[in-house]
């Protein structure tokens, strides 16, 4: 997988964005400088500046839960920030009075960062109505202002949580599809490797078989067929690194040739078409694929003495008059099935009295 982006020069400079809204809380502090008992200076100073401490810490976590595609925050260290708002907000109003009210916007921002709207909401109402009735203090101006801003704040908020919320489905989204497609190229390329190898393998180890026994019989002819598993080795190395490559297709007249040369290297006699032109050209590369697999299968498993391939411009059969081509749900005959299903085609094995027959046939 790779590396998350590193972080864009907006992206770095979000908390400096964020705390300038901590400029509303000038108010309190300029409100507990000027105060001239001590005790209410420096504890609504104190206060202030630990409200506005704990109030950067929360956005930056719920900013990094967020970057990590964490879209609810651990329900215990959120109730921890949002009490300690509530708790450090109540000592500024009890301090500073009326200017500490300004620590219930901050709140309810807090309350939709991390909660559900289920639980915010309410919450949030419930400050607005105390809020605006505490503008019946004595010596306080109406508190609908500021109820207004934290209303329009958290509403706010809430716009953006959702927007993020809906970037992370995206990403998650788009993850799964990468993996999704990584887990079809690996199945795709096992399947490959099974359909080349095992053909190639198949034929080489015939080859070899037959060139062991030959050596002392026909040295001309054991040459010859030392020389084709030189030939069928390196055409094996080829396939391999077109499949590495994602370079799958393969030729029907092509796949036809070596299929002749494997039956005629297991004594089996080949009974294959002459020409190939009735096959549509979107179906050829299916229909050798088809003829790799069965005429492989027919030289490992039947033990047949004769094979015979038949094509038109529907389907494509390889059969056999053995004991039987596929011995059970190959990896083979399954990569053969999903080749055939994504061009609209089926597959169809059945048996024969006696023998086996494998067909692949396009439905137009």
């Amino acid at each position: 997988m790779t590396s998350p982006p590193s972080p864009t020069p907006v992206g770095r400079l979000g908390p400096f964005f964020a705390a300038i809204w901590l400029f509303f809380l000038v108010t309190p502090l300029h409100d507990a400088w000027t105060r001239d008992d001590q005790l209410q200076r420096w504890t609504g100073l104190v206060a202030t500046l630990a409200f506005a401490a704990v109030y950067m810490t929360l956005w930056v976590r719920a900013r990094a839960d967020r970057a990590r595609l964490v879209e609810a925050p651990p329900l215990r260290w959120s109730a921890a920030y949002v009490v300690a708002l509530v708790v450090l907000g109540g000592v500024m109003i009890a301090v500073l009075g009326e200017s500490g009210l300004t620590s219930v916007v901050y709140v309810g921002v807090a309350l939709v960062m991390v909660f559900p709207l289920r639980v915010a909401g309410p919450v949030i109402v419930a400050l607005v109505v105390v809020t605006i009735g505490l503008g019946a203090v004595e010596g306080w101006g109406s508190q609908v202002g500021t109820a207004f801003g934290l209303l329009a704040a958290s509403v706010a908020v809430f716009g953006l949580r959702t927007v993020l919320s809906r970037n992370i489905e995206l990403l998650r989204a788009h993850e799964e599809n990468a993996r999704l497609a990584v887990d079809s190229e690996r199945s795709r390329f096992a399947r490959d490797l099974h359909d080349i190898l095992g053909h190639s393998l198949t034929v080489i180890t015939v080859k070899a078989e037959l060139a062991g026994r030959l050596m002392d019989v026909d040295h001309d002819r054991a040459r010859q067929e030392v020389a084709d598993l030189e030939r069928l080795s390196r055409d094996a190395l080829a396939d391999v690194r077109r499949a590495v490559e994602g370079y799958r297709e393969l030729t029907l007249p092509g796949e036809l040739a070596k299929a002749r040369s494997a039956l005629e290297a297991a004594g089996i006699a080949a009974d294959l078409p002459n020409s190939t032109d009735d096959v549509p050209s979107d179906l050829r590369e299916l229909f050798a694929w088809t003829v790799r697999e069965g005429v492989t299968n027919v030289v490992r498993h039947s033990g047949a003495s004769r094979c015979v391939v038949v094509l038109d411009a529907t389907s494509a059969e390889v059969r056999d008059d053995g004991c039987g081509s596929a011995t059970g749900p190959g990896s083979g005959l399954q990569g053969l099935r999903e080749r055939a299903a994504a061009v609209g085609a089926t597959l169809v094995v059945r048996d024969l009295a006696p023998g086996f027959s494998l067909r692949v046939v396009h439905h137009p």
